[in-house]
């Protein structure tokens, strides 16, 4: 299987029969955002903050869909309260994908401080996450998460580094 980072973790989503997709502002899911929006069968809702993104989630999880939520690493931080006092204390299944910046170049102070401690968060939370390396092993990773959030009924993470994309 050939696919880029977008197209892999869109068949992913199709694969497991992900339904609704909110997304926070991030550019490098800009490809990925517009095989979702071209998509009768996904619902897409833009949001400005992860954590109102989470609250959606759970909705659209409650109301019989199947959710997903796209957002940078920086702002994963803002979300962690919603993802445990909502997500697991209601054993709500999600998958998040997190777009994690990594580069020693990257100049924006904020992102590059939580790109050091998003998997540490993760860890301390309790939350699974696969970090894949290739389109092949992020969409195997998604379909993974997907029965890992089911069976657990708690959020499971994807985090796709810089040179991912």
């Amino acid at each position: 299987m050939d696919m880029d980072s977008s197209e892999a973790i869109y068949y992913g989503f199709k694969d497991t029969e992900i339904d609704f997709i909110v997304s926070a502002p991030c550019d490098n899911f800009s490809k990925l955002i517009e095989m979702i929006d071209e998509d009768d069968e996904i619902i897409h809702v833009p949001v400005t903050h992860e954590e109102e993104g989470i609250g959606i989630c759970a909705g659209a999880y409650l109301g019989g869909k199947k959710p997903a939520i796209l957002m940078g690493n920086s702002g994963f931080g803002n979300s962690i309260n919603a993802l445990k006092s909502l997500m697991e204390l209601y054993e709500i299944p999600l998958i998040i994908v997190i777009s994690h910046r990594d580069s020693e170049e990257h100049t924006i102070h904020d992102e590059s401080l939580m790109e050091e401690s998003t998997p540490r968060i993760l860890e301390a939370m309790g939350f699974k996450f696969f970090k894949p390396g290739n389109g092949e092993a992020a969409y195997t990773d998604i379909r993974l998460s997907r029965d890992l959030c089911e069976e657990e009924g708690k959020p499971v993470s994807i985090i796709l580094d810089e040179h991912y994309w």
